[in-house]
């Protein structure tokens, strides 16, 4: 098993195709075949069902692909900390979050630090699995999830069997997001049974659109009028403009601060939000400096929450 083997592996799981693979590789389609059944056979496996369709990873490849993904990329940072080069490589961190503000806020804080320098930062705001996808695969230096009592089972075993951990960074009461002009926006307290009447905001979870995996509180709960969105902005602009709400944690991003109004939820229920990593991977001095900038961020919000 070579390392090349691992990186045409790769390739053709994020292709999706032998030929797509080679010409992204700049080599021959044989080249590539060649070199994945090689790997079937010294592993005593098949990586890829092949069909008429095209190809499909089994059970078996996915698991090595992940492995592949680990090794490769150590590999990776190897040659990138002891190569003569290393100096010219661009530093590299990337985030994969739900849709809250203070990541963003401490990505633009962090970005900001490096100005001048060669670096590949990245930041993406994306549905729960996915972001569990990401780091579990590497893509991702860290994931930005919350947990509650309702979803923290679930949650749990699926970073568990994942291969990742949870890491607290703050907990806080959930709050009710509505316009400043809505009906109830003058409420000191609302109970979740005061927005019966009102559409419900949420953001969109794909195909895996459990209740465990929203990114609000009470998804659970039946709700005639439901609206289903996969960005803040749009979520902004119709809590501005219109009588809906949604359940978050009380926390107003920079493009919410006009017209929006945060009322807090009568409820025990409470929100912990962290960041995972996979269990197997240590942290970059860079994924490191992200963390701190994010524990200060939440400290400037001065959000009512507790740290962890």
């Amino acid at each position: 098993m070579t390392l090349q083997q691992l990186r045409y592996l790769i390739a053709v799981a994020q292709c999706g195709s032998i030929s797509k693979a080679a010409h992204e590789q700049f080599i021959s389609q044989s080249s590539v075949s060649v070199a994945i059944k090689d790997l079937e056979r010294e592993c005593g496996t098949v990586i890829f069902d092949r069909s008429a369709k095209g190809i499909t990873l089994t059970p078996e490849g996915a698991e090595l692909l992940a492995y592949a993904r680990q090794v490769v990329e150590q590999a990776d940072l190897l040659e990138e900390r002891f190569s003569p080069k290393a100096k010219a490589i661009p530093q590299r961190l990337a985030i994969s979050s739900q849709h809250y503000a203070f990541p963003v806020e401490a990505f633009l804080e962090f970005v900001e630090r490096y100005e001048g320098e060669g670096y590949t930062f990245s930041l993406r705001e994306t549905r729960t699995a996915e972001i569990i996808e990401d780091v579990r695969d590497f893509k991702s230096d860290m994931g930005i999830i919350y947990r509650s009592s309702f979803n923290e089972q679930v949650i749990d075993r699926t970073l568990e069997n994942a291969g990742l951990t949870f890491h607290p960074l703050f907990q806080v009461k959930p709050h009710i997001f509505v316009g400043e002009h809505h009906p109830l926006a003058d409420r000191k307290r609302l109970r979740i049974e005061d927005m019966e009447a009102y559409p419900r905001y949420s953001f969109d979870q794909g195909s895996n659109n459990s209740f465990f995996f929203a990114e609000e509180p009470f998804a659970e709960l039946p709700h005639e009028k439901k609206i289903i969105v996969s960005d803040r902005g749009t979520l902004s602009n119709l809590l501005a403009h219109h009588q809906g709400y949604t359940v978050s944690t009380g926390v107003l991003s920079s493009e919410m601060h006009t017209g929006i109004v945060s009322i807090p939820l009568e409820t025990d229920e409470r929100m912990v939000v962290g960041y995972i990593i996979h269990t197997e991977r240590q942290l970059s001095p860079l994924a490191q400096e992200y963390i701190e900038m994010l524990k200060m961020v939440i400290e400037d919000f001065n959000m009512g929450c507790s740290n962890l």
